[in-house]
């Protein structure tokens, strides 16, 4: 590690040591040390998926492929869903909680694989505001239809040509999808994630932001969802940790630390212990 990187490790430490409130937020990168796939770009979609070569991962991720061909939608969406109910959070998620466990804290995530919750965090403290592939809802669903869990749910999926089997996932006769925000989603319910939402608003109006870091991991500029997330509370006083190999730029004081999640949450941790 080189002089300038350790005075950033070290200058991060020290605003998570001093810190009393914690606000998580977290990208896709958070997910790539616990091995889940690196979308980013097409290239790497497609080694993840070759039989969609071809297609991008937001040509995809798109509700049209349950109305116009619901074995291949569940098979991208079924694999992903028994991929992250496989898959074990890497050491940095037990970092955070480390954190977490003397300081008052929220998360918010672009992430749908339930890996905060997984990690041990409470669920009243998360806001997926992507929604969550561990929840399902109609395909085409009437005004106050609900959310459901999938828990009860196994989707078998034929991976070398993306496509599930028989039965998909239906309820009362109808096609059911996860409940997420996907590209050109107009069907989307976001009712539970309007809740997560409103608790974390209100968390926010009872912070004092002067006293709070921002930890970062993982949220690139293409959708800069969670960015503007994290900016906002710096905007406010907070200090911003942002973690990202390719995007850790920022706004003027801004601690850029130009690494993987897991790495930098560990060489975080190690200067504060």
């Amino acid at each position: 590690m080189t002089s300038s990187i350790e005075r950033i490790i070290q200058q991060a430490a020290d605003a998570v040591q001093s810190a009393k409130y914690l606000y998580i937020t977290a990208g896709a990168g958070m997910g790539v040390d616990s091995g889940l796939p690196d979308f980013r770009g097409d290239e790497g979609f497609w080694r993840a998926y070759p039989a969609l070569k071809g297609h991008s991962f937001a040509a995809m991720a798109n509700p049209q492929w349950f109305r116009r061909d619901p074995t291949r939608a569940w098979g991208f969406y079924g694999h992903r869903l028994n991929l992250y109910r496989s898959v074990t959070p890497h050491a940095g998620f037990g970092v955070l909680r480390k954190w977490a466990a003397d300081k008052d804290h929220f998360i918010f995530t672009s992430n749908v694989d339930g890996a905060f919750q997984k990690a041990g965090f409470s669920d009243d403290r998360i806001n997926e505001c992507h929604g969550s592939i561990h929840h399902l809802q109609y395909v085409d669903p009437n005004y106050g239809e609900g959310i459901w869990s999938a828990d009860d749910i196994e989707v078998e999926v034929d991976l070398e040509n993306v496509r599930a089997a028989e039965p998909l996932p239906r309820r009362n006769g109808r096609l059911l999808r996860p409940n997420v925000l996907m590209f050109g989603d107009g069907q989307w319910l976001h009712d539970r994630e309007v809740e997560q939402d409103n608790r974390r608003q209100k968390w926010m109006s009872q912070i004092d932001p002067f006293e709070t870091v921002v930890v970062e991991m993982g949220a690139g500029d293409a959708i800069p969802t969670v960015r503007y997330a994290s900016e906002y509370l710096q905007e406010q006083g907070a200090t911003l940790i942002r973690i990202n190999p390719r995007d850790s730029y920022g706004p003027e004081g801004t601690i850029s630390i130009p690494a993987g999640a897991m790495a930098s949450l560990l060489a975080i941790d190690e200067r504060i212990n």
